[in-house]
């Protein structure tokens, strides 16, 4: 598994989520419930996941939705 996306925006992350799966690329959500340490702050990053295989295909797909800032 390759990192793809890490903010804290939880609207970025489902954007991000729906464009993949709607390309049939699989995606973990990590540290969904960080927020328990923070107090629900909502300062802590989630990541968004993908497979190794599927990286390249996956950042081209949020580079073009302008979601990824490479």
């Amino acid at each position: 598994m390759k990192e793809l996306l890490r903010t804290t925006d939880p609207v970025k992350i489902a954007m991000a989520t729906a464009l993949l799966e709607g390309e049939d690329i699989a995606v973990f959500e990590l540290d969904v419930h960080m927020s328990i340490l923070d107090g629900s702050l909502g300062i802590l990053p989630r990541r968004l996941m993908v497979a190794d295989a599927d990286l390249f295909m996956a950042q081209a797909v949020l580079r073009d939705n302008n979601l990824l800032d490479e």
